[in-house]
C-alpha cells in the first residue's frame, strides 16, 4: 500500500502525542539536577540522551568540573540503584564483576556478585587502571551480562554506564583500548565553566548544607520512553544524511576532503551509524518532537565521533585533533 503525505502527517502526530506523553518526567529531571549543578546544560542533556538511548556515556575533562557529582545527583535523581566505582591501579577484575567463594560449610563455590549489578553504574576516572580492568566492562556494557565462573548473569534494565576519565596527558593514567572507546555511544569533552557560573557555584557550593536530591523518575518512565523514542520518524533524507558523516571519516575524499586523507587513520564503525540514529532520535524525544531533523544529527554528531576518528602520526604532528576533523566534516557534508 502507497503511504501518502497525509497518512505520514498521521502517523508523526500519532507519535508526537506519544513524545509528550511519555516525556513528562524530562522536565523534573532536569529542574532536579539542576539545583545542584550550575551550568552544563549540554553535559546534563547529553547524559540523557545516552539514557534515551540505551547507550553509555565518556566524559573527559580535567578534575573539578563536577562531572562525578553530575553523575550522581542524576543517579539519585532516579528512583533506581546506583554504584559508583572508584578506578585505581590496584583494582581487579573480580572487584567490579565478582567472583566464586568456596563456602565449607557446604563444600561448594558460590557467586559473590559485584557492584556492577546495578541499574546506574558510576567508572569514575576509568583510565586511571590498567587494561585489563577497563576491559572486564566490555562484556557488560555490550551484551549486558556478567560471565562468573561458569554462570553468566543478565543485568536488570536499564543499565547504563558513565564513565569519567582525566586527560591522558595527566600523570598516572592509561589510554582506553580502541575497542571499549567504541562500546560508548557519546564521549563528551567537558569545560571550564564562564564567569557567571563559576561565581553561582562559589556562592551555591561554599555555604550551607548541601542539597538533598529526591527521586522523580522511575526506572519505567525511562524504560517507556526508550520505546517512544525507537519510534520517533526518521526521513530517508535524514538517514542518507547520517551515513554520509560516517563515510566521510573513511572516505573524505569522497565527500570532497581532500587534505584530510592524510589525516585519517581509521574513520567511525557501523556502530557509530547506528549510534548517530539512536543519539538523534533521543534528542529529538528531548525536543518533544515524532521527526528526526538534520540539527538533531548535528547536535549529537561530534559527541558521536569524537572517539571513533583516529588520527595518523602526521596529524598528531601537525597537532589536529579528532574534533577539528569531525567538525570539518560536519561542516562539509551536504545536509538535506
Amino acid at each position: 500500500m502507497q503511504v501518502t503525505t497525509e497518512t505520514k502527517s498521521l502517523d508523526i502526530e500519532v507519535i508526537q502525542n506519544r513524545i509528550v506523553q511519555e516525556s513528562g518526567f524530562v522536565g523534573r529531571l532536569l529542574e532536579e539536577v539542576g539545583r545542584v549543578i550550575v551550568g552544563q546544560k549540554t553535559m546534563v542533556e547529553s547524559l540523557l540522551i545516552g539514557l534515551l538511548a540505551d547507550g553509555h556515556v565518556l566524559m573527559e575533562g580535567v578534575p573539578g568540573l563536577a562531572k562525578t557529582l553530575a553523575v550522581r545527583t542524576l543517579a539519585q535523581a532516579i528512583d533506581t540503584s546506583f554504584q559508583r566505582l572508584q578506578f585505581t591501579p590496584d583494582l581487579l577484575p573480580a572487584d567490579l564483576v565478582g567472583t566464586l567463594i568456596y563456602d565449607p560449610k557446604d563444600q561448594e563455590f558460590k557467586t559473590k556478585k559485584g557492584p556492577i549489578f546495578a541499574n546506574i553504574i558510576l567508572a569514575d576516572e576509568i583510565n586511571r587502571s590498567p587494561a585489563k580492568v577497563q576491559s572486564a566492562l566490555l562484556e557488560a556494557m555490550q551484551e549486558h551480562t556478567v560471565t562468573i565462573g561458569e554462570h553468566t548473569y543478565p543485568l536488570e534494565a536499564p543499565f547504563f554506564v558513565l564513565a569519567t576519565q582525566n586527560p591522558i596527558e595527566q600523570e598516572g593514567t592509561y589510554p582506553l583500548p580502541e575497542a571499549q572507546i567504541d562500546r560508548f555511544m557519546l564521549k563528551l569533552s567537558i569545560e571550564y565553566p564562564n564567569e557567571d557560573e563559576e561565581l553561582r557555584i562559589m556562592r551555591r557550593m561554599s555555604t550551607g548544607e548541601p542539597t538533598e536530591i529526591r527521586p522523580v523518575a522511575t526506572p519505567a518512565e525511562i524504560l517507556r520512553a526508550r520505546k517512544a523514542a525507537e519510534l520517533i520518524y526518521m526521513d530517508p533524507q535524514v538517514e542518507h544524511y547520517i551515513v554520509a558523516l560516517v563515510l566521510a571519516t573513511r572516505d573524505p575524499a569522497r565527500y570532497g576532503l581532500d587534505d584530510l586523507t592524510q589525516l585519517i587513520s581509521y574513520g567511525a564503525s557501523p556502530r557509530a551509524t547506528i549510534c548517530l540514529a539512536r543519539a538523534a532520535r533521543a534528542h529529538a524525544f528531548l525536543r518533544q518532537r515524532g521527526f528526526v531533523t538534520p540539527d538533531d544529527v548535528r547536535a549529537v554528531g561530534m559527541d558521536v565521533l569524537r572517539h571513533r576518528v583516529l588520527l595518523t602520526y602526521e596529524a598528531e604532528a601537525e597537532e589536529v585533533t579528532p574534533e577539528d576533523v569531525v567538525r570539518r566534516i560536519l561542516d562539509h557534508v551536504e545536509v538535506p
